[in-house]
């Protein structure tokens, strides 16, 4: 019997793999930009807004920072602790239309080595666990290896 695809959080990305995206919320007030999305007031101090939309956030962004994960991680995430573990590529990116940074795991395959702040990479689905009965969805960020075109946001 096939696995469930089930997003580790409903909401925080498309699971459309074709054009996959994480979603955030933008304020209609002031334009602000938030992920994780933001459903109920808007997070900019400075807005008394409450009407907010989701859209799609850029695919393509800039490292700004990176580290290996040398510990379990709490949950979500999920591990078998009586076995091995092994470490992990955290990478912070920067999406430059959204002004924000936005955290994930580098792709199965990419460490430290791979990776330089400054480098382009771009948003692939991923997959954080499975099980007997579903496959839990997450993304990841991968470096890129030719420029891809202009990006856009709605």
């Amino acid at each position: 019997m096939p696995r469930i695809r089930k997003p580790v959080v409903p909401g925080w990305f498309t699971q459309d793999t074709g054009d996959f995206r994480l979603l955030g919320t933008r304020c209609r007030s002031c334009g602000s930009v938030f992920f994780p999305r933001e459903d109920v007031f808007c997070r900019n101090p400075g807005c008394a807004g409450d009407d907010l939309e989701e859209v799609p956030l850029s695919r393509h962004g800039t490292v700004w920072s990176y580290t290996d994960g040398r510990y379990r991680p709490p949950a979500p995430y999920v591990s078998d602790p009586d076995t091995e573990w092994r470490p992990y590529t955290l990478v912070a990116v920067e999406l430059v239309a959204e002004r924000m940074v936005v955290l994930g795991q580098a792709a199965p395959g990419v460490g430290v080595a791979d990776l330089a702040v400054g480098a382009e990479v771009e948003l692939v689905p991923g997959i954080l666990n499975e099980d007997a009965e579903h496959t839990w969805t997450t993304w990841h960020w991968r470096p890129v290896t030719t420029a891809p075109g202009p990006e856009t946001t709605a």
